[in-house]
């Protein structure tokens, strides 16, 4: 018997698709000591690994929040946020010339890379969903 996808499945070994922008997502909120601003939720759907490194679906809605990033490449779905680059590895401050934090824009169809250890802020008025491939 051969195997057979889920619809938010993506096994190793086996051609298969996933709705990506349909896909449920059960969302939780996020924990007090990232909250910055606002009620925001997050959740996330595991889709398999490629290669041995992990790929899903995440989503986040109504806030600010911040994080330290792991290194992950991923692609938005659909809404946006604003990502100020807080601190980044073995490095200053991320700063622009302003002696602000370096902001970054995202929406649909953006790529971004994001470096193990970055610590980010996160602002998303509405919600955003995105594809991430990411490592630990």
């Amino acid at each position: 018997m051969s195997a057979r996808a889920t619809e938010t499945e993506l096994p190793e070994g086996l051609n298969a698709v996933v709705r990506a922008a349909s896909v449920p997502v059960a969302l939780d909120a996020v924990a007090t000591d990232d909250v910055v601003a606002g009620s925001p939720e997050q959740g996330f759907v595991e889709l398999g690994s490629i290669a041995g490194v992990g790929a899903g679906i995440w989503e986040l809605r109504g806030g600010t929040v911040t994080d330290t990033e792991i290194d992950e490449l991923f692609v938005v779905l659909s809404g946006w946020a604003t990502i100020e680059l807080l601190s980044e590895p073995d490095t200053a401050p991320s700063l622009d010339r302003t002696g602000d934090p370096r902001t970054v824009e995202v929406g649909p169809g953006d790529v971004m890379r994001l470096v193990a250890g970055t610590r980010t802020k996160w602002t998303v008025p509405d919600h955003i969903r995105k594809i991430y491939i990411a490592a630990e």
